[in-house]
């Protein structure tokens, strides 16, 4: 039996960038952090050769091609496993609700899948696996930055190249700027999990559009990552936050709505510098860059709406269990 741990994520910047629209024809970039909010995936042979998964529903399939779970199937097809397996998954965090969910399972499973059969995996070619899984057999008009995150973790400059290589940098500073970034950085849950599909499909149809707009995203990334190497004032991470905000939800009309921009409003209002919808759009989790004074303000201004405490993860996802099989 093998069980690995896999975390979900927040990004900061230049998401949209990291759709092949836009990277296939310049580079894009990515700020993005793993938090210790995690996805854990069981597998397990299972005897008698049926294949048994267990999400928010469970099946029991006698092949391959009934099992209804695409992420699972094409891991599965992938990894070439072709005898009974049980698969179990839990999460911190629900799922379609802008965490980059579907990426950290799958490159969890993609994980314990190498395990099970004894192979050794890095990051990188964990992240390219997944990749390979959900953007092209699965064909999700999805970018890279999710899958690359959740098989780093860490704090990350992500850089999409126009041949398809990404570069994961680690964003490099010091101890005391990363825990005052985190001590800043407040996380609520609206609630409205919804799919990425369709709003990431219009924004990617309208690549051309923004890419103006998208170049500023990237650029926002960069001036954001030189705040924390240099040490300066953590603010102007705030105000980039509410920059980069102002631009992402400009791409296509669905990424917010009244009730988010009620909300964003109101965080401001109450002292909050900077924010952003995580994911593609329209609910979901939503965060906010606050300083600790009047982070009390804001919680009272966003009353009804369930914070989530969280940390930076600096593992990315791992193993964290390997049994001996029963039979």
């Amino acid at each position: 039996m093998i069980i690995t741990r896999t975390p979900f994520r927040i990004s900061f910047a230049g998401g949209g960038s990291d759709l092949p629209a836009f990277f296939g024809e310049e580079p894009g970039a990515v700020l993005s952090a793993a938090i210790n909010k995690y996805v854990y995936l069981t597998v397990k042979r299972r005897f008698g050769g049926t294949f048994r998964v267990s999400y928010s529903k469970t099946e029991i399939c006698e092949q391959l091609a009934d099992v209804e779970h695409p992420i699972v199937r094409e891991c599965l097809k992938a990894a070439a496993i072709n005898a009974g397996l049980e698969i179990v998954s839990i999460a911190d965090l629900p799922s379609e609700s802008g965490m980059g969910s579907s990426s950290s399972f799958t490159v969890g499973l993609l994980g314990a899948l190498h395990a099970l059969q004894g192979h050794f995996v890095t990051q990188e070619q964990l992240a390219r696996e997944a990749c390979v899984v959900e953007i092209e057999r699965l064909q999700e008009p999805i970018g890279k930055q999710d899958q690359y995150i959740a098989a780093y973790g860490g704090l990350q400059f992500l850089r999409f190249q126009p041949d398809g290589s990404v570069f994961a940098d680690p964003v490099i500073c010091s101890g005391e700027t990363k825990r005052e970034l985190q001590r800043r950085l407040i996380l609520f849950f609206m609630g409205g999990a919804r799919s990425a599909r369709s709003v990431l499909s219009r924004q990617n149809a309208n690549t051309g559009a923004n890419r103006e707009s998208l170049r500023q995203l990237c650029a926002l990334a960069s001036q954001m990552r030189e705040v924390l190497t240099t040490g300066r004032d953590l603010n102007c991470f705030g105000y980039l936050l509410n920059e980069a905000w102002r631009i992402k939800k400009s791409l296509e009309k669905t990424i917010s709505n009244s009730q988010i921009d009620h909300i964003y409003d109101c965080a401001i209002g109450a002292g909050a510098l900077g924010g952003k919808l995580l994911g593609a759009g329209g609910g979901g989790f939503i965060l906010f860059y606050c300083e600790p004074h009047h982070q009390d303000r804001l919680r009272r201004a966003l009353d009804g709406i369930t914070e989530v405490p969280f940390g930076f993860d600096s593992q990315g996802s791992k193993v964290i269990y390997v049994g001996e099989d029963q039979w």
